[in-house]
């Protein structure tokens, strides 16, 4: 098995140290869905919930809370980021939004993390702006797609993750 980065050696958390590492262009894009009723997925597509415009409002808080991952994972680095991408799809198949977040930086060390806050907090926005319409609503398959750069190189998600340890 392959030791944990955030562990020291005496099996305590500890931030990584990257202040030797290069800086290299990174960038990671991370996606999830949140499933609802027809109806709420038609009041948003209508423009007509109560809140206001629910796709904006999560794009914005997308972008804001990939900016502050670090106030939020304890042990993530503050990292400029120079973009951050949100695209919110209606999909009449979950039916739902699917949330994709594509962040960008020149840094020591990945932005894997925004990238999946941003996607997080689109979807628990949407949730937020939507809940009048019906708690029946199920955020998941958040995952990360893509991360590119950095040491250990370029990485792809296959269709489908192995998630056991085999």
């Amino acid at each position: 098995m392959t030791r944990l980065s955030h562990t020291g050696a005496d099996g305590k958390a500890k931030m990584v140290d990257v202040g030797a590492k290069a800086e290299t262009a990174r960038t990671a894009t991370a996606a999830g869905e949140i499933r609802m009723t027809a109806g709420a997925l038609a009041a948003i597509r209508s423009n007509t919930v109560a809140k206001g415009d629910v796709l904006s409002v999560a794009r914005l808080a997308a972008i804001a809370a990939a900016k502050r991952t670090s106030e939020l994972i304890p042990l993530c680095h503050n990292i400029p980021l120079s973009n951050v991408e949100v695209d919110l799809n209606l999909d009449d198949s979950l039916p739902g939004v699917r949330a994709t977040a594509t962040v960008s930086a020149t840094a020591r060390t990945g932005v894997e993390m925004e990238a999946l806050t941003a996607v997080s907090v689109a979807l628990l926005t949407v949730y937020d702006m939507t809940k009048a319409l019906g708690k029946e609503m199920a955020i998941g398959e958040i995952r990360l797609l893509e991360k590119k750069g950095g040491k250990s190189g370029d990485w792809r998600a296959t269709k489908k993750t192995n998630t056991s340890n085999e």
